[in-house]
């Protein structure tokens, strides 16, 4: 395996939560740099050697709301 992904969250009582896209690794730490030293262990634990990804991808994503937004129809009715 080449890389690994992770889809990464905010935790709702702080901090942040990653989980691994086709692989059973969660991890989660109060900040960023604590999180990416967390993924990298959890990797290297969970795979042998030979078999660790070289590099590991952590897409963060983030709930925003907002309201007020009017549907505008392409036909222009």
């Amino acid at each position: 395996m080449s890389e690994i992904h992770f889809i990464v969250e905010e935790a709702p009582e702080g901090g942040f939560v990653a989980r691994a896209v086709g692989a059973d690794i969660f991890t989660e730490a109060d900040d960023l740099p604590a999180l990416h030293a967390l993924v990298r262990d959890a990797v290297h634990c969970h795979f042998e050697d030979a078999q660790c990804p070289s590099l590991i991808r952590l897409h963060i994503t983030r709930e925003d709301d907002f309201g007020g937004v009017a549907f505008i129809p392409m036909n222009g009715l």
